[in-house]
């Protein structure tokens, strides 16, 4: 049990915490991978579980993500990201942003797009947006971006994350 964390949140108990751990590794999300550029112009990118669209009109999507990740430097409002969509077929890409940070980007499997962005090559899709709010919360943070372009890529199964495995649907 992490304890800094039970710390931060008087009101929950272990059991409640440990709870709320167990419920959210059995609900399946799908897989995205978002990228940005730091102050220092260096590509930075995560992968995360919590994308969610906002609404259509104007387009908006959110996500979440800790602000102790080596990415949240990049997460300025008015600042850019591409959000990338996965499928199986991309799942190393998603492996390879949840490694180590150092060599996320080591490799022709990207190249920068509008704004300087990284763009992942084989995604399903990716768009690319300002991030127009950033609301942190704790020791996280809530994204809204508002998208301004984008691409659909070859079709594919969808990507899940459920009890700390990938997977494609049928398969849990």
């Amino acid at each position: 049990m992490n304890e800094s964390l039970t710390a931060q949140t008087p009101d929950v108990t272990p059991e409640g915490l440990e709870a709320f751990r167990q419920a959210f590794r059995r609900h399946a999300a799908g897989v995205a991978i978002v990228t940005s550029i730091t102050p220092d112009g260096q590509p930075a990118g995560f992968t995360a579980t919590s994308l969610a669209s906002l609404a259509a009109i104007p387009p908006l999507a959110t996500f979440n993500m800790a602000r102790v990740a080596s990415a949240w430097p990049a997460m300025t409002v008015g600042n850019y990201v591409a959000i990338h969509m996965l499928g199986p077929r991309s799942q190393h890409h998603a492996e390879r942003m949840a490694a180590d940070h150092g060599v996320r980007f080591d490799g022709d499997h990207w190249h920068p797009g509008s704004h300087g962005v990284p763009i992942l090559s084989g995604v399903t899709a990716w768009m690319i947006g300002r991030i127009a709010e950033v609301h942190e919360v704790h020791n996280n943070a809530i994204i809204v971006i508002e998208i301004e372009d984008g691409e659909v890529g070859d079709e594919d199964d969808a990507l899940l994350y459920h009890e700390r495995t990938y997977l494609k649907p049928g398969q849990i």
